[in-house]
């Protein structure tokens, strides 16, 4: 399909452009910007006149739940809500069941996706086997399946010996490994943020220490073995005062947040509000300020929306024994663009918020993608920045219904999802 976007304001970070432009489209990529190749004549027009026309996102943690968790979302459900919240490229942890520790997994799990023909699926390969930290997976043929990393998800190392293996196998390799900096004994029964609010409640809490701690193993292993690790979910001021200096020592390692704990304070978890409860937890007002500061100085590298759909049966209990996580696919964009309407530079605030959640994600797993430029890829997303919508249930196309911001207003709303050159969504 050859498709002519016109009139669109066109804001793509990663080539400093912001402003109305056509773009043109055939076989899949991106043929012209501005002006039309020659004998382009196209079979569909889309007219963008009041529409940001900007690089699909690209959300590094979504969980799909397949294989193993379809009860609580499956693959067409969460494909279907990439696409209404304009990710078109998704990176996947390989928390499934079974673990994505097999070369024959991988390749299903990207074979289904193609199917769907939806949004591209980059799965990261389990560490160890079964997530277990123990013995190793094979990385480089994990590698040739189609990971484009390895992690633990949430499940910790005990052993750092074996951590130390891993980075030292992955150096040799250039591989990534994402960690979540999380001490498996300090706070492992905790459900909230160690802090007034949890103690107000009765909540067993999880200390910042919990994270500072795991950081300083991390980083310690990093400076030894010269790995890559890109660290998973920041939530506290002394996390990010850690990563802050060790990105100014040189240490290659990069991090992402949480959209929820951009906006989100320890305080929303209001009057044991399941929806809030999530791993890491929500903290207090300073980190949440250090961790829009972290974004604003590029200590943090990317946004994620951190999608983890959880069913009824496991989020409707007391906070307590709720399962964490929350849906958040189809926010992502426009959690980011109110960080960047509220924290921002005035002038440069939507496009620094694009490009959290598209260039810079992107180049956090070496993708060629989040950004349009003549020979690239067709990955599109087109959104009204002055519609406001409310988070509901119903507006939610993830299996996953729950969320913190059920009932809230956010402006910013996606209209067409063009990916490889063809329309997945359109509203």
């Amino acid at each position: 399909m050859k498709i002519h976007i016109k009139n669109g304001r066109l804001i793509d970070p990663a080539n400093g452009i912001d402003a109305r432009q056509d773009i043109y489209i055939a076989a899949g990529r991106i043929v012209g910007i501005g002006h039309a190749p020659d004998g382009f004549s196209a079979s569909k027009v889309i007219d963008a006149s009041s529409l940001v026309v900007a690089p699909g996102l690209v959300d590094l943690s979504a969980r799909l739940r397949e294989p193993g968790y379809e009860h609580k979302a499956t693959l067409e459900s969460e494909m279907q809500a990439a696409v209404q919240g304009g990710v078109t490229s998704l990176v996947c942890p390989p928390d499934t069941d079974p673990v994505l520790d097999e070369p024959g997994l991988v390749e299903m799990l990207k074979h289904r996706a193609r199917l769907l023909n939806q949004a591209h699926v980059y799965p990261l390969g389990a560490l160890t086997m079964k997530l277990q930290g123990e013995a190793l997976t094979e990385m480089a043929e994990l590698t040739d399946a189609g990971c484009v990393g390895f992690s633990q998800a949430d499940q910790p190392i005990l052993d750092t010996t074996v951590l130390l293996r891993a980075l030292q196998y992955a150096k040799t390799f250039d591989f990534t490994v994402w960690l979540r900096p999380q001490d498996p004994h300090i706070g492992r029964s905790g459900v909230a943020h160690s802090g007034p609010v949890a103690s107000r409640l009765g909540l067993a809490g999880v200390p910042v220490m919990a994270e500072t701690i795991a950081l300083h193993t991390i980083l310690e292993l990093v400076r030894v073995t010269g790995a890559r690790v890109h660290l998973c979910r920041m939530s506290s001021a002394a996390g990010l005062e850690l990563v802050r200096a060790a990105k100014k020592e040189g240490l290659p390692i990069t991090c992402d947040v949480g959209a929820h704990h951009v906006h989100m304070t320890e305080f929303d978890i209001g009057f044991f509000d399941a929806n809030a409860r999530l791993a890491p937890p929500l903290r207090g007002q300073r980190d949440r300020d250090a961790i829009r500061a972290g974004l604003l100085d590029g200590t943090i590298d990317a946004i994620c929306s951190d999608h983890t759909p959880v069913d009824d049966d496991e989020k409707l209990l007391p906070f307590g024994e709720a399962s964490s996580g929350a849906t958040g696919l189809e926010l992502l964009l426009s959690l980011a663009l109110k960080w960047g309407e509220e924290c921002a530079e005035s002038k440069k605030g939507m496009a620094q918020a694009i490009a959290k959640v598209t260039s810079d994600a992107a180049r956090i797993v070496g993708l060629q993608a989040g950004q349009l430029a003549v020979g690239s890829v067709a990955d599109l997303c087109l959104f009204d920045p002055a519609v406001r919508w409310k988070v509901s249930a119903a507006e939610l196309a993830s299996q996953g219904k729950h969320t913190p911001f059920l009932g809230y207003e956010l402006t910013g709303q996606v209209r067409t999802t063009i990916v490889a050159g063809h329309i997945a969504f359109q509203r």
